[in-house]
């Protein structure tokens, strides 16, 4: 068993290692040298690469690659955690209403952005959308989580309803806005909750690695505890674990891993529900193997995906949620069959 994992991992890093490489060196940009020679001069130092090749490898695809890596590690380990802790392969980050929180305070700053602004630092006026949409998810994870915990004990049941319910309710008002919206401002939130990496920067990724790497921190080591909890609460807690401290550090870190990625990126869905449905296949429900690989996996499918959204409409650019969502309905209509034989 140690030995398949350590092949994966290892068949998954090179994999991420040349997805990275394809992805740096295709484009609608045309490099002054072939792509062989620039990828040769970069790597060997032989000759130095133009003022222009060098600002489109290192202010514009590299920061994509980088944020996209960090999103897809963020999104899909947020999704095996919470898939362990509800113990349902159809739970995602979007279950607990996390992103539409993020998309509601998206559209309000977007439709109503000009009553806003006199009342903000103008230091903020350009990350505005990025601040409310993550301030959207993490208010709205406080507000799910308090109305699904008492007397210090979380129920995992009101916890998703509570995400449906808010869910519902945001989508309500987020509609409002778009119907009272103009045309140019429906544009940019169509564009805005269709999802993109297009506005990647290396500002925004460090602010992004801060939180994704602490995050991942105090996820990826939860793995013993979602096996023991997939006994059930009650063995677990017989087994030692700590069951409605891990339950809140998996809603919580959670929620400031999606909450960022969205303000940053706009939502993508279907990373959370594809990664652990893919390692479940190849590992069962061992948490301590997926949560760990998981973090590769998620990287791979948005390097592709946002590889793929700059390609394949050359000079203009696919919305990397229309990508995501193609790749992951397949797969949640494949959970869904498999559901269906099993009753």
């Amino acid at each position: 068993m140690q030995k398949k994992v350590q092949l994966y991992r290892l068949l998954l890093i090179l994999l991420l290692i040349t997805l990275v490489v394809i992805s740096l060196f295709v484009g609608a940009y045309n490099f002054e040298n072939s792509v062989l020679n620039t990828f040769l001069n970069l790597f060997t130092g032989s000759e130095r690469i133009s003022a222009s090749d060098h600002f489109v490898l290192f202010q514009l695809r590299m920061p994509r690659i980088i944020m996209a890596i960090l999103i897809g590690s963020a999104l899909a380990v947020a999704g095996t955690c919470l898939q362990g802790m509800f113990k349902n392969p159809l739970a995602s980050p979007d279950l607990i209403g996390i992103t539409s929180g993020a998309v509601l305070f998206a559209a309000v700053t977007i439709v109503l952005g000009a009553s806003i602004r006199p009342f903000i630092p103008e230091a903020l006026h350009y990350s505005l959308i990025s601040i409310m949409a993550f301030v959207g998810a993490i208010l709205t994870m406080s507000f799910v989580y308090k109305m699904s915990t008492t007397n210090g004990r979380t129920n995992v049941v009101i916890l998703l309803l509570s995400g449906v319910a808010i869910t519902a309710l945001t989508g309500a008002a987020t509609g409002m806005l778009t119907y009272l919206s103009t045309d140019e401002e429906l544009r940019n939130l169509t564009f805005w909750t269709l999802g993109s990496l297009a506005g990647a920067n290396w500002t925004k990724n460090l602010v992004l690695a801060i939180v994704v790497i602490t995050g991942l921190l105090f996820l990826v080591g939860k793995g013993k505890a979602l096996n023991a909890m997939m006994l059930g609460e009650r063995d677990a807690q017989h087994l030692g674990i700590d069951v409605e401290k891990t339950k809140k550090q998996i809603v919580i870190f959670s929620a400031l891993m999606v909450g960022t990625a969205v303000s940053f990126a706009g939502t993508i869905g279907f990373v959370g529900l594809i990664v652990p449905y893919i390692l479940r296949l190849l590992f069962k429900s061992n948490y301590t193997v997926i949560l760990p690989l998981s973090i590769i996996l998620g990287s791979i499918i948005m390097v592709l995906a946002d590889t793929i959204s700059r390609v394949i409409v050359q000079p203009a650019e696919l919305p990397i949620g229309i990508l995501t969502a193609i790749m992951g309905a397949p797969v949640f209509i494949a959970i869904l069959i498999r559901f269906k034989k099993t009753l």
